[in-house]
């Protein structure tokens, strides 16, 4: 008996949200989209009963916009367990571990969710442990812990019992949308976590910091209420690296074009009905084929080894210096600091005395990151196209069950499957070492609103893909066949 029939009677039953059964109307998907959304909001401002907020640290730091949680809040977690969880899978599958075919069969299908939905609650469990009940970072309050008499580790098990359910919830909440709404739920908490903070460092009055905004500092300084130094070059560095923001506001802007472009560039494979004569469409192969999702596995496998490094050093006292040091719970030295990714410009400026960090330790820990994402995007990108139906055989399927071929070849999926292997896996290996590159160049650089680069990289790039799937979804509301041809019937 295979692990698969093992396993069955388990995952199975693991509970899921019911598919809707016929067409879902449009403006019931962005009322299930939008409800989620204000829920998304709701939860991240619940704050965890029992924790002493003036100890607690954030394990995840800048990391947090990828996550898409909130720090202190129910949703502690964010979406970190979910894309671990999808880190694993995606690792096995890619190595020809499970023996599932996700594409074709449906009982594989419902083993793939079941063992998803398993993992991820054993990564809430792997992530909030040590969260809660090691190194401080969410520590009970004793006042609490006094008042209820349960002492300080009955606080921790109610500390863990909230983020656990949060992290429990968010996934729910991502299936919700996912079979009910408009895109994905993950997607649609990062545009949420990193919009909040871009119109923050835009219009904020006092931000992040005690900073004011970009356009209240502009207004201040037009005004003469914010004080500029009469020195030249502290004056350009006030205005570009400092108060005036303008190189953030360059990168933010240059990042947004860069992506809405490379999503406008592809390859347009020709394609007609094979009995609707003069139908025809074509299928686009995107620069950027496999989105930029699979930068969140990146980045997400980068903040678990940060958070592996601060666990270490919060429980073992004489860890090895090569291993890591750290001050103030930042990384200073050893291996997880050259680990550690590019997160602003303070990383790595030293000729502008933004960092005292020895320049040599500097160029080998970007060098680091750049191998890192540009690899790391490339070989997820991969995993993501084979287990998500976007390669080249799944394709084929697609365009043969849909009544379409390739003009000019014979309407054979095999034929089909070949004509994508001329172009599917060469650019789902070049738009992942892309998007890699864009995101360690937009870190370095710095964005308004402190957003991490690939925070800001992953909402331009799903917010347009969510404007096409809301156009998509307009058009075949208003021509009801063309849910037929797709298959969204």
């Amino acid at each position: 008996m295979g692990w698969k029939d093992a396993a069955e009677p388990v995952l199975a039953r693991m509970p899921s949200v019911a598919r809707p059964e016929g067409h879902v109307p449009f403006r019931r998907k962005l009322g299930w989209t939008g409800g989620i959304l204000v829920l998304y909001f709701f939860l991240t401002n619940v704050t965890l009963f029992g924790v002493d907020a003036g100890a607690a640290n954030d394990l995840f730091g800048q990391f947090r916009s990828i996550l898409a949680g909130q720090q202190g809040s129910v949703l502690q977690l964010g979406i970190g367990p979910i894309v671990t969880a999808s880190i694993v899978l995606q690792l096995l599958g890619g190595a020809d571990l499970l023996g599932l075919d996700t594409n074709n069969n449906p009982r594989d299908q419902v083993l793939y969710q079941g063992l998803q939905k398993l993992l991820v609650g054993v990564m809430i469990v792997l992530t909030g442990v040590p969260m809660v009940f090691a190194g401080g970072f969410l520590p009970a309050d004793p006042a609490v812990a006094s008042a209820l008499g349960i002492g300080t580790f009955g606080v921790e098990v109610l500390i863990f019992a909230q983020i656990a359910v949060g992290g429990v919830l968010i996934l729910f909440m991502d299936e919700i949308v996912s079979k009910w709404g408009v895109g994905s739920g993950v997607g649609l908490f990062i545009i949420a976590g990193v919009s909040q903070q871009l119109v923050g460092g835009l219009f904020s009055w006092q931000g992040l910091g005690g900073a004011s905004g970009f356009f209240p500092t502009w207004i201040g300084i037009f005004t003469g209420s914010v004080q500029l130094p009469s020195s030249p070059t502290d004056l350009l560095s006030t205005i570009f690296l400092g108060q005036g923001q303008l190189l953030a506001l360059a990168t933010t802007v240059l990042i947004f074009a860069i992506v809405v472009y490379a999503e406008s560039v592809r390859v347009e494979i020709p394609l007609s009905h094979a009995r609707v004569k003069g139908a025809r469409g074509r299928f686009p192969v995107k620069l950027i084929y496999a989105s930029v999702l699979p930068m969140i596995l990146v980045r997400a496998l980068q903040a678990n080894i940060q958070f592996l490094g601060r666990i270490l050093d919060s429980q073992w006292a004489g860890m090895p210096a090569w291993l890591g040091e750290y001050a103030s719970g930042q990384v200073t030295g050893g291996l997880f600091y050259y680990l550690a990714p590019i997160q602003s410009r303070s990383d790595w400026m030293w000729f502008l005395g933004l960092t005292s960090a020895d320049p040599l330790d500097i160029a080998i820990r970007v060098l680091i990151d750049l191998v890192f994402m540009i690899v790391g995007g490339a070989v997820f990108a991969i995993f993501w196209v084979e287990t998500t139906g976007m390669g080249p055989e799944a394709t084929a399927r697609q365009i043969q069950n849909s009544g379409m071929q390739i003009p000019g070849f014979r309407r054979n999926p095999q034929v089909i499957e070949k004509v994508m292997e001329r172009y599917i896996p060469q650019v789902t290996v070049i738009g992942g070492a892309l998007v890699g590159l864009l995101a360690v160049m937009a870190n370095m650089l710095g964005t308004i609103g402190a957003v991490s680069g690939t925070g800001l990289l992953l909402t331009v790039s799903i917010t347009y893909k969510l404007y096409e799937e809301i156009a998509e979804e307009q058009l075949m509301e208003m021509h009801p066949m063309m849910r037929q041809m797709f298959g969204s019937e």
